[in-house]
């Protein structure tokens, strides 16, 4: 069996082809699933999970934010992707009928670091207020929660945004941006945020946490449902095999990553992986959705759980 495997950093995109559901591509995009998090799903592609369920897995680059997967989805370019919760749930939620919820992969909140250039006057989040917000795209994790630390500040205004939002594309564009002085700040997840911190690139000024678990899977609605068990199973046994094997895990991270050995550790620590990935939280989902809306992301009053996840 051939095996090609691509990697670009943050990015970790699977080919999927169950015989019996051969007709459909099962592009496995990991959207914004940054390198850290992908941990189990290495275990399991590296241990045989997918290939012991007859899933033929083709790791490529995908350089991509949640707003193109939301499109790639769309559009039937892929079928499956794992990325961040808010970004699945406001785009269901505001009309996107073309995918829905199909599993939980982390249970634990993601840490959203916020960041500035390291020559601007920007050393206090209260001085982002009204400002230019850097972000990855319209609709990805890092826009969302723009709406999301407006809200925990108090800066939201009926009918006006909380930010002036740039779009720079990538974790090196939002960089680039808040120190060539066309952002004012940016948001990205804290570990990932730490080696630049540790170089002096970038400026940390404050963190801010997902209230509701970070990351899912979702699946497209073309897909039968009976082609996402044998990967959901696969998942859970690469969790499965993470939580036993944490030395092995770290020396992964450190050693493949780019991540130090200490970074690695302290971020064992704060993570934990869904115990189940098929099962998910109804009150998980309405609550995420609740506080969307209070952040003026969600606009639609009558969207509840059985809207947005899928039916196993």
């Amino acid at each position: 069996m051939s095996i090609k495997v691509g990697y670009v950093p943050g990015w970790l995109p699977l080919n999927l082809f169950p015989p019996k559901y051969s007709s459909h591509k099962i592009l496995l995009t990991i959207k914004q699933l940054t390198e850290h998090f992908s941990t189990p799903l290495h275990f399991a592609e590296a241990h045989g999970f997918f290939t012991s369920r007859s899933l033929s897995i083709t790791l490529i680059p995908f350089p991509s934010g949640t707003g193109h997967m939301v499109k790639s989805l769309s559009s039937g370019e892929i079928s499956i992707a794992i990325g961040l919760t808010e970004g699945w749930i406001s785009a269901i939620a505001n009309g996107n009928s073309n995918f829905k919820i199909a599993g939980k992969y982390v249970a634990t909140p993601l840490c959203w670091a916020i960041s500035t250039g390291t020559q601007q006057g920007v050393d206090h989040v209260e001085k982002l207020a009204g400002g230019k917000l850097g972000v990855s795209r319209i609709g990805s994790g890092s826009y969302v929660m723009g709406f999301v630390l407006a809200q925990a500040n108090g800066w939201l205004k009926e009918g006006k945004e909380p930010f002036e939002f740039v779009v720079l594309d990538d974790f090196k564009g939002l960089r680039d941006g808040v120190n060539s002085g066309k952002a004012d700040g940016f948001m990205w997840e804290y570990y990932t945020s730490k080696r630049y911190y540790d170089s002096n690139e970038i400026k940390n000024v404050g963190e801010i946490y997902t209230p509701w678990p970070s990351w899912h899977i979702v699946s497209s609605n073309n897909l039968p449902p009976a082609a996402v068990g044998p990967f959901l199973e696969a998942v859970n046994e690469g969790i499965a095999y993470f939580n036993t094997h944490k030395d092995e895990a770290v020396g992964y991270i450190s050693t493949h990553l780019d991540y130090s050995k200490e970074d690695a550790q302290e971020w064992l620590g704060t993570v934990e992986f869904a115990s189940d990935v098929r099962k998910v939280d109804e009150k998980d989902i309405n609550e995420t959705l609740k506080v969307l809306r209070e952040a003026g992301v969600v606009r639609d009053s009558k969207v509840s759980y059985q809207d947005v996840v899928l039916n196993l």
